[in-house]
């Protein structure tokens, strides 16, 4: 009878175990696996933090590539906004399901987002780079234009001191003479009474026509200038001259006679005359006289 009693205890117990250790191996794995569960949300959570963090580097990064006040104040707003939801997100529990997913759906939003300023900010450094092209490009047209304009300057400025030089009268034939109380020609200083200076103004087809002043300067053996015939400007100096003459210039070969009249006494040696006209000293030679 005792028999027949133990035997159903002893399997009831052996049953009972049997759960018992069934029960542990299925907590024991449900805990494993809501521990994974817990880590792969952690996990989960801190890949989106670091995701948050990395574009809010690439919106501070973008700013300092841009110089547009319109779009660096755009791109702030977002990175103010992309921190604003990471710290969000450090604050929420890894196991806040509803939350986590909030934040993933905004994390996409913001991808997005990212991606778009992205494209912008490569096309309008790429517009800049042609700018800055076509630019240096001007800039270079603009410099060789330059250079040819002072090259043309140079050469008008040559062309201009070539023209004027060519332009300037040329006293030619020039012959200094004394003559007697009778207007001949006498070698005999003692008896000259009057002192002619001859010459020619070349023809010159490039100077200008019209009335000229030619100033006559004849210094003695002594250095002295003869007679007292004036004042003129000659390299910012007023000179002093023998005789002056104004003439009609027209471009023909024009004899020119100037005339002295000796008032003081003249010594042996050699006199130079210089012919001016124009501020320019046209032409010169010397006599002498024994």
């Amino acid at each position: 009878m005792k028999k027949k009693i133990i035997i159903p205890i002893v399997i009831l117990v052996a049953l009972l175990i049997a759960g018992l250790v069934y029960l542990a191996q299925n907590l024991s794995q449900q805990k494993k696996k809501n521990e994974d569960m817990k880590q792969l949300a952690e996990m989960d959570k801190k890949e989106m933090e670091n995701e948050y963090q990395g574009f809010a580097n690439q919106y501070s990064e973008m700013k300092t590539q841009i110089s547009n006040d319109s779009i660096v104040a755009q791109l702030t707003k977002e990175q103010e906004r992309t921190q604003g939801l990471l710290n969000e997100l450090k604050k929420v529990k890894s196991d806040d399901a509803r939350e986590i997913t909030r934040l993933k759906r905004e994390l996409a939003t913001v991808r997005a987002v990212l991606r778009n300023y992205v494209f912008e900010i490569d096309s309008l450094n790429s517009l800049n780079q042609n700018l800055v092209k076509e630019n240096s490009r001007v800039k270079g047209q603009y410099q060789e234009a330059t250079r040819q304009i002072e090259g043309l300057n140079t050469e008008k400025a040559s062309l201009s001191e070539k023209v004027a030089i060519a332009a300037q009268l040329d006293a030619i034939d020039i012959n200094l003479s004394l003559k007697d109380k009778h207007g001949k020609n006498t070698k005999n200083i003692k008896k000259a009474k009057t002192l002619q200076v001859d010459f020619s103004i070349a023809k010159n087809v490039t100077a200008s026509n019209g009335m000229r002043t030619l100033y006559v300067r004849v210094t003695s053996p002594t250095g002295t200038v003869l007679g007292d015939g004036g004042t003129f400007n000659y390299e910012n100096r007023n000179l002093e001259c023998t005789m002056k003459k104004t003439v009609e210039y027209g471009g023909k070969q024009t004899g020119v006679a100037t005339y002295w009249g000796i008032d003081q006494a003249l010594v042996n040696g050699t006199y130079n005359v210089s012919i001016f006209a124009d501020n320019e000293m046209i032409g010169s030679r010397s006599f002498t006289i024994n």
